[in-house]
């Protein structure tokens, strides 16, 4: 099977090609700078759209219009199509959709936009379907072939990303392979779950990691046979120090790199993208770029716990507030790693060894629970939303005993979230809306890695990974996210996979957890809106809000289930402005 649009990831600057000629940067308002939006702003009518499916997200069943009308960059009718076009003057335009279906335009629930820019400088060694690194000579192959291309000097860094060792066949990659292929340059093969990597020695040697350097807390350092040799892969703590020096393009080679990496987003439909753990050095990165109008789709940043002191209660890094199409959001706490790398806090053993051969391995928290706790409600006394990693189900448990350590409660709309809540028990359900805590699912992972997980955890306990329909069923507005560049952007391939949950080798993993396609449009749409304090104003099609649109070549409520992930992006439009027009 071959995903649609797994190319996109093989490097963005081929992308800046896609919208030559569209217009990129709307120039009528500047999204989140005024308050609420209860009615179009200016007067007479920009831009008339009909003639399509108008599926406009309003309400819990589905509801269209056959006709929305744009002025000053908001949506100032949405109804009949006849009322809509009594409103055409001499200026107006009218785009007909030729039976095609809008939507309002995808709202990111949970990504890493700062690494967009700059992945044209990385090599994909991502498994099949995203890329080709099914083995490890697949993968020295790929890194060869960048090397030649790019020509990169003795000393020089050659970087990947999407290495998925669960996936890669007849064994893993370490120090040794990338040694014999490349004694003469530093590389580092980032792990998929983003939170390791595997270096050769000389880049081992760089990062200052040794047979002496002692395993941090919560971090992993892969050993040799004599147990003191660093093979080449670093998790988590043991990769942070790694991660925040790594070298960067120069200011001006970002700012560049900036308009092919929104288009990677805005060729998939989002007018609005996440950050999921943003450091001062980049938000600072993202409000400099904003003053000089360089930002042409929203991004909301989460700042990150481990540089709290820098930001906080700091004048420069307001909270809450749009600035030139940048909102810091809330405060991003990591409590453990990912599910498939082996890295989450299980409350169980898993049934297979641990990263580094351990037996009956429960994994790791980031912090202890402790310091945990006293952060989360460090946070919540700030007056923050607090975003909470928490993969396994042993750091979901310890979000719910923070919360009620620190007195949450449904009522006080704090909109709590937790990212990825993969592993929550059925009993945790009830929990999260007693304690007004949020899940953002990740639902793809019942295709990348659901046989893995049933490896791992049996069937039972994966089956009820990102149970999407049991929290919906219970009130709780669940998102959807694909926490990319862990896996792709594509939303019709994350509704396919909240609707289908199919994995890799056709096994349906948990039916019960299925759900609609409204439902799933719902978790890409007014419900991270939602989750952002945007309801009112993104998320859904309905007078006064922003005129942020997407395009598609079908309407997904009419589409079998398996042709979903087959629906293409058309257009994105944002604030009545087109943002990518598909060629």
């Amino acid at each position: 099977m071959m995903m649609r649009r797994a190319g996109i990831l093989a490097g963005v600057v081929c992308l800046a090609s896609v919208v030559t000629g569209c217009s990129r940067k709307p120039e009528a308002t500047v999204a989140g700078d005024g308050a609420t939006v209860t009615a179009a702003s200016s007067p007479g009518a920009d831009l008339i759209i009909h003639g399509g499916p108008i599926l406009t997200m309003e309400g819990e069943t589905p509801a269209y219009a056959e006709a929305v009308v744009v002025s000053g960059g908001r949506i100032a009718f949405a109804g009949a199509a006849a009322e809509a076009l009594q409103q055409k003057s001499a200026g107006t335009v009218v785009k007909d959709l030729a039976g095609k279906a809008m939507l309002p335009g995808f709202v990111d629930a949970h990504s890493h936009f700062i690494n967009a820019p700059t992945l044209s400088r990385l090599v994909n060694v991502s498994p099949s379907p995203v890329g080709t690194g099914d083995t490890v000579a697949q993968i020295i192959a790929a890194l060869q072939a960048w090397q030649a291309k790019a020509t990169v000097p003795d000393g020089g860094w050659i970087m990947a990303w999407g290495y998925d060792d669960s996936m890669v066949q007849g064994g893993t990659l370490t120090k040794r392979e990338l040694d014999a292929a490349f004694p003469n340059h530093k590389v580092m093969v980032l792990h998929v779950s983003l939170h390791g990597a595997v270096l050769n020695s000389k880049a081992l040697e760089w990062a200052g990691v040794t047979r002496d350097t002692p395993t941090p807390e919560g971090g992993i350092i892969a050993r040799g046979p004599d147990g003191k040799d660093p093979e080449g892969l670093l998790m988590e703590t043991a990769f942070l120090p790694v991660f925040a020096n790594l070298p960067q393009p120069s200011e001006d080679e970002r700012l560049e790199l900036l308009e092919p990496g929104q288009v990677m987003y805005a060729e998939n439909g989002y007018t609005l993208a996440n950050d999921g753990y943003t450091h001062v050095k980049d938000i600072r990165f993202l409000q400099k770029a904003g003053a000089q109008g360089r930002l042409f789709i929203d991004i909301v940043v989460l700042p990150g716990f481990s540089e709290m002191g820098e930001w906080l209660g700091k004048p420069e890094f307001p909270f809450g507030e749009w600035q030139n199409r940048l909102k810091l959001q809330g405060l991003k706490i990591t409590q453990d790693g990912s599910v498939q790398g082996k890295t989450a806090s299980y409350l169980e053993p898993l049934l297979t060894d641990g990263p580094q051969g351990q037996k009956r391995w429960h994994g790791n928290t980031t912090l202890p629970y402790e310091d945990f706790a006293e952060l989360f409600d460090t946070g919540r006394k700030a007056g923050l939303q607090v975003f909470v990693h928490a993969n396994g189900d042993g750091a979901i448990q310890q979000v719910i005993e923070a919360a009620e350590a620190s007195g949450l409660k449904a009522g006080d709309d704090s909109r709590t979230i937790v990212i990825h809540s993969q592993m929550q028990h059925p009993e945790d359900i009830a929990k999260y809306v007693a304690l007004g805590l949020t899940p953002t699912y990740f639902t793809n992972h019942a295709f990348f890695w659901g046989d893995v997980h049933r490896r791992n955890i049996g069937e039972e306990r994966a089956s009820f990974i990102s149970p999407m329909k049991s929290a919906m069923d219970a009130g709780l507005k669940a998102t959807n996210h694909s926490d990319f560049n862990v896996t792709p952007l594509d939303p019709l391939f994350m509704l396919w996979t909240s609707m289908a949950r199919t994995t890799r080798s056709g096994h349906v993993l948990g039916p019960d957890q299925r759900i609609d396609a409204y439902r799933g449009l719902q978790a890409l749409t007014i419900n991270p809106a939602w989750e952002y304090r945007e309801e009112t104003r993104r998320g859904s099609i309905a007078p006064g809000k922003l005129a942020d649109f997407v395009i598609l070549s079908a309407d997904p409520l009419k589409t079998p289930v398996d042709a979903i992930r087959d629906i293409e992006v058309v257009e994105t439009i944002k604030e009545g402005k087109t943002i990518y027009l598909r060629d």
